[in-house]
């Protein structure tokens, strides 16, 4: 295997960091349920183990990394949606939902990973800043929400945590339902698919909770 050389520019050592969490995103989708280890994506990326962890203390901090590079394009992508001139309606934010959240197969998984390690296997500044930077990204996709529709402050960023849990919620559940579905013998209650269950359930939520604010685009409301 070749090893690159060792980066120094700033471009540079992003594009090796991109590369890194590219090839351990390749790993855990070849093999959901298998959690690469340092080693493997260090192969995987072509650089040399102390490369990985010049960039990553640890592979918890690697997933994590990896988790909210997926969080950071579902936000810029609900963003600049909700940043543009056009009016936009529930179905259109939930599309965004449905392909970056439900639809890629790393996204739950990832999350909730890094969930339930966070506290015990990353370092509590690393944890701390991760999670003011995702705040900042609620507080601007909530804030985006209230102009599109008639939500009080503060109640898009509720919206949006609330979405979250029930997506969560729903994913844990859905292997149970999915072996259920199986067996021609279990009750219809019993079975569920996951896309469809979160469509219908993200609905009732979000249009329970919006309602647009006039015929015209909010911004041009007097």
């Amino acid at each position: 295997m070749a090893v690159a050389h060792r980066a120094i520019r700033a471009e540079d050592k992003a594009a090796r960091r991109a590369a890194i969490l590219d090839a351990a995103a390749r790993l855990l989708r070849d093999d959901p349920g298998r959690v690469a280890n340092v080693a493997d994506v260090a192969r995987a990326a072509g650089v040399a183990k102390g490369t990985v962890y010049l960039y990553f203390p640890g592979k918890e901090d690697l997933l994590l990394a990896l988790h909210e590079r997926n969080v950071e394009r579902f936000f810029e992508t609900l963003c600049a949606r909700l940043d543009a001139l056009a009016p936009l309606s529930t179905d259109a934010v939930l599309a965004v939902v449905r392909a970056h959240v439900v639809d890629d197969a790393l996204f739950l998984p990832l999350a909730a990973r890094c969930l339930g390690v966070m506290q015990q296997a990353i370092e509590p500044a690393l944890v701390d800043a991760f999670r003011g930077r995702m705040a900042k990204r609620l507080e601007r996709a909530g804030e985006g929400l209230e102009r599109h529709f008639a939500v009080k402050a503060g109640e898009g960023v509720a919206l949006l945590r609330r979405s979250f849990a029930l997506i969560v919620g729903l994913w844990q559940l859905a292997p149970v339902a999915e072996r259920r579905a199986a067996n021609p013998g279990e009750p219809d209650e019993l079975r569920f698919a996951l896309a469809a269950e979160v469509d219908a359930a993200l609905s009732v939520l979000w249009r329970g909770a919006m309602a647009p604010t006039s015929a015209r685009h909010p911004r041009q409301a007097r």
